[in-house]
């Protein structure tokens, strides 16, 4: 349970830290949130990404297999990631809209 809530706060801080330097660097508010189901493919599956191209059919019914049989703490988890990025972009839609410009 310990380890749920830490990882849970770990994903969401990381999350928001990548996604919120992202949208300043780039101005692009939604960015990560748009980028982070694959970057939950690229968590999930044991596959290169070169395989996806390779085996196009094998690799995307693997990767339907591996995500129906994730737990429901690793979905808690990798949901936590997602708010995080949501949030980041929340925020920094408040800070420029409050007159901040951030590069």
């Amino acid at each position: 349970m310990i380890q749920l809530i830490v990882s849970v706060i770990l994903y969401f801080v990381i999350f928001f830290g990548v996604a919120f330097i992202l949208n300043m660097l780039l101005r692009k508010t939604w960015l990560m949130s748009l980028l982070y189901p694959f970057v939950v493919i690229m968590i999930v599956d044991n596959l290169s990404t070169m395989e996806y191209f390779r085996n196009t059919g094998e690799s995307f019914s693997q990767l339907s297999a591996e995500i129906t049989s994730l737990a429901v703490m690793d979905i808690i988890i990798l949901s936590s990631g997602f708010i995080g990025t949501i949030v980041s972009g929340l925020v920094i839609k408040f800070l420029r809209k409050s007159g901040y410009q951030m590069f």
